[in-house]
C-alpha cells in the first residue's frame, strides 16, 4: 500500500475511535496534517536531489581577487538556478595552459572552460574541440549588445563558438603637455602623423618612445600597420598561415614601417630598453608617444599619468575597414560537454549584464556587453571602450593571433628588421618557408 495512503487511512480509524470515545476530532486531524506534509516534504527533497542536473567549470582565475569573484559568481548562478549544481575547479593560470588540451581530449570533459580569444581558441575551434555557441549568442541578444568588433573575434565561418567577457585595449600614448607646447593635433591620418613627429623631432623631441628588449612591442607596430594597410581580415589569415609572407601586400607594411625607422623617429637604441625601461625618456618629458596596451598607466607617476592621453593608431587607408588589438578572455564549451543545455545556461549568465557589472565593480574589467551602464568606468576608460565601438574586428596580439612557433620566427624577424631595413626581401622568403613548414605540418 502507498505509504502516503496508509497513514491517512490510519489516521481515520483512530479519528473515528476517538469520536466514539467521546473525543474532539481536530486534535488527530493536526497530527495527520503534519505527518501528511512531512511525507511530501521528504518526497520533494528527493525529487530535487534526482533532478539537478552537474555542471564541471574550470577555471584559470587563480589569484586571489578573481578567485574571490569567480566563487561569488558562481555561488549566485547556483541560487538562482537550484536544478544545476557547479563543480567548480579553479586551477593556477600557467598550469591551465598546460593542461587544456588533456581537458578538451578526456572521455568527459569539463562543461565550460575559460580561455583566450584569437589564435588560442581557433587551435581548438579548427579541431572541433570548442561547440558552436550561436543559438546562445542569438537567444541573449549578444548579436546587438556586443559591439561588433567583439562579435567578429568569436566567429568562424558564420558561427559564434567563444564568449568575450574582459579585455584592454592598445592605442597611441602621448604627453599632452609636450602637444600642448608645440600646438600640435592629434593626428587621425599617416599623413597628420608623420607630420606630427617631424614637428617632435625638429623641436629635440624623441617622437617614438618604444623598448624593444623583449620583441612583442616591436610586433604592435606590425599588427597596427598591417591592419592599417591590409585589412584586419588579412591580417588574422596571415596570422592563421592561409596568407603568404611573400605576398607584396605584407612587404608593403614594411615600407611604411621603414619611414619610421630611416626619419629616427624611434627612441635610439630601442633593443637596449625593456618597455618599462623605455618608458623612462616618456616620464621625463623627452619623449612624446608610446604604442602601448593601457597597462602603461600602473607604470608611470601619478601626476604623469594625469598628463597622458590616448588615440587611435592612425588611418592609412579609409576604404579598409578598422581592426583594433584588444587582446580579451573569455568562456567556451566542450564540443562534447557532459551537459551542454546546463552549460548554455551557465554561459548565458557570464555574458550577462549581470555578471559584467559584478566584474567591473569588484575587479575593475572591462565589459564586452554595450548594456553594462557605462558610467561605472573613469573617463579613460570610456574613451576605451568608445575607440573598440568603433572598430570592426578586435585583434588580440602577434603573439596571440598566430601560432607559437610562428609568432617566435615573425618577431625574429622583426628584430632583423629593425636592425638592418634592406634585409627584408630576405627575411620575407625565410618566414614563408617557416609559414609553409608550420602550417602543412598542422
Amino acid at each position: 500500500m502507498n505509504r502516503k495512503i496508509f497513514l491517512i487511512t490510519i489516521g481515520l480509524l483512530i479519528s473515528l475511535a476517538m469520536i466514539l470515545g467521546g473525543c474532539t476530532p481536530e486534535t488527530v486531524t493536526i497530527v495527520e496534517t503534519v505527518e501528511v506534509e512531512k511525507l511530501v516534504e521528504v518526497e520533494k527533497e528527493v525529487q530535487v536531489h534526482v533532478e539537478k542536473s552537474v555542471l564541471i567549470y574550470n577555471s584559470m582565475h587563480g589569484d586571489p581577487e578573481p578567485r574571490a569573484a569567480d566563487e561569488e559568481i558562481v555561488k549566485n548562478f547556483m541560487e538562482a538556478n537550484p536544478d544545476i549544481e557547479v563543480i567548480h575547479s579553479i586551477v593556477a593560470h600557467e598550469d591551465f595552459k598546460t593542461a587544456i588540451r588533456a581537458y578538451l581530449t578526456a572521455s568527459t570533459p569539463p562543461d565550460v572552460l575559460t580561455w583566450f580569444a584569437g589564435n588560442r581558441a581557433r587551435f581548438f575551434i579548427d579541431n572541433d574541440q570548442i561547440m558552436d555557441i550561436s543559438d546562445v549568442w542569438e537567444s541573449e541578444g549578444w548579436n546587438d549588445s556586443y559591439p561588433k568588433g567583439f562579435q567578429a573575434l568569436s566567429t568562424v565561418d558564420g558561427k559564434q563558438y567563444f564568449l568575450p567577457t574582459s579585455w584592454y585595449w592598445w592605442a597611441v600614448y602621448y604627453r599632452v603637455s609636450i602637444f600642448d607646447e608645440l600646438g600640435l593635433e592629434v593626428p587621425e591620418t599617416w599623413d597628420e602623423f608623420l607630420a606630427v613627429n617631424e614637428t617632435l623631432k625638429d623641436n629635440g623631441y624623441i617622437p617614438i618612445a618604444i623598448g624593444t628588449k623583449y620583441r612583442w612591442t616591436a610586433a604592435a607596430w606590425f599588427d597596427y600597420l598591417n591592419m592599417r594597410i591590409n585589412g584586419p581580415e588579412f591580417h588574422i589569415n596571415l596570422m592563421l598561415g592561409t596568407e603568404s609572407y611573400d605576398d607584396p601586400r605584407v612587404a608593403k607594411v614594411f615600407e611604411y614601417w621603414r619611414v619610421l625607422l630611416d626619419n629616427g623617429y624611434f627612441l635610439e637604441d630601442a633593443a637596449a630598453y625593456a618597455w618599462a625601461e623605455a618608458l623612462e625618456p616618456l616620464i621625463a618629458g623627452e619623449a612624446a608617444m608610446y604604442l602601448m596596451g593601457d597597462f602603461i598607466r600602473d607604470s608611470v607617476p601619478d601626476e604623469i599619468e594625469a598628463d597622458l592621453d590616448f588615440f587611435r593608431f592612425p588611418i592609412i587607408d579609409s576604404s579598409i575597414l578598422i581592426g583594433e588589438d584588444a587582446p580579451t578572455d573569455g568562456y567556451f564549451l566542450a564540443a562534447n560537454a557532459p551537459n551542454p543545455e546546463a552549460a548554455k545556461q551557465f554561459l548565458a549568465y557570464l555574458g550577462s549584464v549581470e555578471v559584467q557589472t559584478y566584474n567591473a565593480e569588484q575587479l575593475g574589467r572591462l565589459p564586452t556587453n554595450s548594456g553594462v551602464d557605462r558610467t561605472l568606468f573613469n573617463e579613460s576608460q570610456q574613451k576605451g571602450m568608445e575607440l573598440i565601438d568603433g572598430a570592426d574586428f578586435v585583434a588580440q596580439f602577434y603573439d596571440r593571433d598566430t601560432t607559437p612557433e610562428m609568432a617566435d620566427e615573425g618577431m625574429n624577424a622583426f628584430m632583423a628588421f629593425w636592425d638592418d631595413p634592406d634585409s627584408i626581401d630576405e627575411l620575407l622568403v625565410e618566414l614563408e618557408a617557416v609559414r609553409q613548414e608550420i602550417f602543412v605540418e598542422e
